[in-house]
């Protein structure tokens, strides 16, 4: 136990040091075997509808409120309405409350969807195994969930991130590698089912296939979402113009609960993490109602009670892959300043399909007239981890700039999902891990070192039960 210890603290301090070491960026030379990158027939079992009458099918569920004591459950009935409640308790089979929703639908081109409904469970208790069951007589379903412990600085919990995951045999090894992984909530990236590939009525069909593609995970377990380019589904030659259409219809977020104007950004508490969803493909400019949220978001964000400030977006700010490389440029010009001065932990995105890990930098000094143009390293700046490799159809970005930029850490084209395992207030033990033909393979990974209590002040400032509790925490990992 003690060698074990010794270990993880020599692994924190080198890292503590490897940070801003900007000469040692690595691209991985693996060579993926790759299976084909084509959506999965939908007479795959995968996608096999529930039995029974109008059985409710794409059960999904997302955080309800602020604090993580609410979720709301989402489902579709495909023939009739049916009933929009929640039935609900501690015990499995034993519903002591029920709650009410609501019921929307919609059409695309001439796909009519099912009956999509939608209800917020709230008032529950943390660190709470809840039942739920929906629908009626014998087409009713039975799931669980799990609620967050209540919020605090040293709380434990593991994270999965997911992005650009479609459906084809690459997106189904991320899925259920995800869901070995002890991970209890995904934090979502963008570009969920890739119905955008698809024409007419195929669209929402394919948009069906993966509610239920993703059911198994979603249903148990809450994805915290944030919308992607193959979410705009713009597409004038069917008379479809209304940006996000289908996936507002499907994908409701808590953005009421943070005082948002739009369920495209919004921002969660759980655990010890602060989360801040950001819409890259929404105006963001100075004025534009997402400028003005998130400046008041980052005001409200309190380290002491959370101290993991996480920011999700879909367009990656540093990305060194041919694919999309510069797209986030407009993005990093207007917040950058904001991540760095609120020293911001790290910085998720997808977009690209290829995985990369920058260094601490910011080029924040740089303006059209004077200063620094390029990139330098900053301690006071975030991580900026690019997951945009979850599987979909459109296959991986496998060339990068070469050399290798100065920011990039490492480097790899394949597909995989991360885990961020946040073990108190300091430190937080992050994975990345490549799909190797099926294969879960653990492949890069490190000591994710918190912002704001690394200062050696706010060090000081822990209490010595609080130290010893680290080092327990440390040793029994």
């Amino acid at each position: 136990m003690k060698s074990l210890l010794f270990q993880l603290i020599l692994a924190s301090f080198v890292l503590s040091n490897f940070d801003n070491n900007v000469n040692a960026g690595h691209t991985s030379v693996f060579v993926r075997k790759e299976w084909p990158s084509e959506d999965i027939p939908l007479d795959h079992e995968i996608f096999s509808v529930p039995t029974g009458h109008n059985a409710p099918q794409q059960v999904h569920i997302t955080q309800g409120d602020n604090d993580g004591k609410a979720v709301i459950i989402s489902w579709v009935t495909p023939d009739e309405p049916g009933s929009s409640k929640v039935q609900y308790g501690t015990l499995k089979g034993k519903y002591e409350f029920t709650a009410e929703g609501k019921m929307t639908n919609y059409t695309f081109y001439k796909y009519n969807s099912g009956y999509i409904h939608h209800v917020l469970v709230d008032g529950l208790e943390y660190d709470t195994k809840f039942y739920y069951k929906i629908g009626t007589g014998d087409s009713a379903r039975e799931f669980w969930f799990q609620t967050p412990p209540k919020i605090g600085p040293d709380v434990p919990y593991k994270f999965g991130i997911i992005g650009d995951l479609g459906q084809t045999y690459n997106s189904l090894s991320t899925l259920e590698h995800y869901m070995q992984s002890g991970a209890q909530t995904v934090l979502f990236v963008g570009d969920l089912s890739y119905a955008d590939r698809y024409q007419y009525n195929d669209v929402g069909i394919r948009w069906d296939s993966w509610g239920r593609f993703v059911e198994k995970s979603t249903a148990y377990h809450p994805w915290i979402w944030s919308a992607g380019n193959h979410e705009i589904e713009y597409m004038p030659y069917m008379d479809e113009v209304v940006p996000f259409k289908s996936y507002l219809q499907r994908y409701p977020t808590p953005h009421l609960s943070c005082k948002s104007s739009s369920p495209m950004w919004y921002a969660i508490r759980r655990a010890s993490a602060h989360i801040i969803v950001l819409s890259s493909y929404s105006p963001f400019v100075k004025y534009t109602p997402q400028y003005e949220w998130l400046s008041e978001e980052l005001k409200k964000v309190d380290r002491e009670k959370t101290p993991w400030l996480i920011v999700l977006m879909h367009m990656p700010i540093y990305n060194s892959n041919e694919a999309h490389f510069m797209e986030g440029e407009s993005m990093r010009a207007v917040f950058e300043e904001w991540f760095v001065r609120h020293r911001v932990d790290v910085i998720f995105a997808g977009h690209v399909h290829a995985y990369e890990r920058s260094y601490r930098i910011s080029n924040i000094r740089y303006n059209v007239s004077s200063g620094e143009c390029y990139p330098v390293p900053d301690k006071s700046a975030p991580v900026y981890i690019t997951v945009g490799d979850g599987g979909n159809q459109e296959g991986l970005a496998g060339r990068f700039l070469d050399p290798q930029p100065e920011y990039s850490a490492f480097r790899e084209a394949s597909y995989g999902h991360s885990t961020l395992e946040i073990q108190n207030r300091t430190h937080a033990f992050y994975h990345w891990n490549r799909n190797d033909d099926g294969k879960k393979v653990a492949t890069d990974s490190f000591v994710l070192h918190n912002q704001y209590w690394s200062s050696n002040l706010r060090r000081r400032k822990l209490k010595k039960h609080h130290l010893s509790s680290v080092l327990k925490s440390i040793a029994s990992y």
